[in-house]
């Protein structure tokens, strides 16, 4: 049988893939809006280096790198980093995030003269009516900020990413006037930022397509773009929806990583727009990202994580582990990668791994013995089985090797 009769995709409507109208890009915001959680420390300039070629073997178009008026360190790491994108040749684009003030701002033009190099300007202000009665602002203040702000980078050839914070909780003409405002001072790129994590994917598609109204009648080519946070659990679809919905660009994070319940988890959208079949971005490096960047902050990622997580490719259970031993003796390895999961573990640069436990069945047993490289002796296997039968989690590695060596097991021939 091929491939395509092996699983039913109840994901595609009517046979045919609801496929966006351009390419879908990707900015990574992990080392500025993710490193505003409370519970990260900010990595030093050399991992942050590192971080930023990692982005750049994933395929991602776009790094915010820092915001440079927050202080002399925040200056100096950007300037780093927007240099090595020169030094190194990297295809992303770096940015440089401000307040919509000149004096946030004027660090950008200067980080973008030293390094020889356009640092887009992603200036953020508040949109929704809650942000305004707190701060106490008044929308024809505002504008004239708005104005002055977006003229001033153009006016220094900086393009402009124009960004409304908490736009998912704003009011349709608070939005139209923002985004005419930054759009008339020559604002070419714009964000719907879902900023406390607000929306559902109903309120993404019917967002995006009212922005998409408000863009079109300005006239200008204006690129829309995503940015979501997780506060109830739905960055992630929220993003593959605002995808799906014809945003130009997604944000996100590695691992998900911001401030209170984080932004939405770059490796996870890319993971699922890539089995969509919307991109084709080579993801082998995937592992190394999000674990570069877990070391980095001072994170410890959890077992279960998607993709990454130390269980996500590994089984203890009889049941599950015999499918895929079973897949493995018919020689097809996709068989065998995708028989008990729905990421191909290939397609992340991991393997399938079979462990031995109480929930384990014989064939967890000979496939580990066949796989470490030891014959599948069935006085062996059952030696092995019989212990793990009385354990009370799964066998480590060493465990496994000392009941081995008790029962006399050898290594099979080279």
């Amino acid at each position: 049988m091929n491939r395509e009769e092996l699983i039913h995709d109840w994901n595609i409507a009517d046979g045919k893939p609801r496929l966006p109208e351009g390419e879908i890009r990707f900015d990574d915001e992990s080392l500025r809006d993710g490193l505003q959680s409370p519970s990260v420390r900010d990595p030093g300039i050399d991992t942050k280096i590192r971080i930023l070629h990692l982005m750049e073997s994933l395929g991602i178009h776009a790094a915010d790198v820092g915001l440079p008026a927050a202080g002399p360190r925040a200056f100096a790491d950007t300037l780093a980093l927007v240099e090595e994108t020169v030094r190194a040749g990297l295809r992303l684009r770096p940015s440089a995030a401000a307040r919509t003030l000149v004096k946030d701002i004027e660090p950008i033009v200067e980080i973008s003269q030293k390094a020889g190099c356009p640092v887009e300007v992603d200036m953020f202000v508040g949109s929704s009516p809650i942000r305004f009665y707190a701060e106490t602002w008044r929308i024809e203040n505002i504008l004239p900020l708005v104005e002055e702000a977006v003229s001033f980078a153009v006016r220094h050839d900086l393009p402009v990413m124009f960004v409304t914070e908490d736009t998912c909780r704003a009011t349709p003409d608070t939005i139209r006037a923002l985004y005419e405002t930054a759009i008339g001072a020559g604002a070419r790129r714009i964000t719907v930022a879902d900023t406390v994590g607000h929306a559902t994917p109903a309120g993404v598609r019917t967002l995006l397509a009212y922005v998409k109204q408000v863009v079109q009648g300005t006239g200008e080519a204006v690129q829309i773009d995503w940015h979501g946070h997780n506060d109830r659990g739905l960055a992630v679809i929220n993003s593959v929806t605002a995808a799906l919905s014809g945003a130009d660009q997604i944000h996100g994070t590695a691992l998900g990583i911001g401030e209170r319940c984080g932004n939405a988890a770059m490796d996870q959208i890319l993971v699922n727009l890539r089995l969509m079949g919307l991109i084709d971005n080579d993801l082998t490096h995937l592992e190394e990202y999000c674990r570069t960047v877990a070391v980095a902050v001072g994170l410890e990622i959890p077992v279960n994580y998607p993709v990454v997580g130390r269980d996500a490719f590994r089984t203890a259970t009889g049941v599950h582990a015999a499918a895929v031993v079973k897949a493995a003796r018919r020689g097809d390895e996709w068989l065998m990668d995708m028989v008990y999961s729905g990421v191909p573990a290939a397609m992340v640069g991991r393997d399938q791994e079979i462990e031995i436990g109480p929930m384990s069945g014989v064939a967890n047993v000979g496939f580990w013995l066949t796989h470490h490289g030891y014959e599948p002796d069935p006085a062996v296997i059952d030696h092995v089985f019989q212990a793990a039968k009385k354990a009370a989690s799964v066998l480590d590695t060493a465990e496994v090797e000392r009941l081995i060596r008790d029962a006399g097991g050898r290594r099979s021939p080279d």
